[in-house]
């Protein structure tokens, strides 16, 4: 099974391979609670692909590649759910998957295509 990633169209950020390395992806993943609700910002389309989906950002004009059909799930899922652990629980994401996912999730809430919401 494919790690989930997120690709944003022109990005240079660093990478866990990058220099910087696993320190810039730890401090991003510090940016996203997992205990927090959550949901798809208000300005993003998704737009469901057979790789996992085309994100498009209608404030920013910022276009994302969810590289997973589970990370779209998720994602639909957030909304759904009291917090972001909840949708990854319904959504089936084993315990070894959640490092990955909560880092995907983090890099989508740091470009604002997903956004915290009041817990329902």
């Amino acid at each position: 099974m494919s790690t989930p990633t997120i690709t944003s169209a022109g990005a240079d950020a660093p990478t866990a391979t990058s220099p910087e390395g696993a320190d810039v992806v730890a401090r991003r993943r510090l940016d996203f609670d997992p205990a927090a609700a959550w949901t798809l910002h208000p300005q993003v389309a998704l737009r469901p692909e057979r790789f996992g989906a085309l994100a498009y950002h209608f404030g920013t004009r910022r276009l994302s590649f969810l590289k997973s059909p589970r990370l779209l799930t998720v994602v639909e899922a957030l909304a759904d759910h009291p917090t972001a652990a909840d949708a990854l629980e319904a959504c089936g994401i084993a315990a070894a998957e959640r490092p990955a996912m909560e880092t995907a999730l983090a890099t989508l809430a740091r470009t604002d295509m997903i956004a915290r919401r009041s817990p329902a």
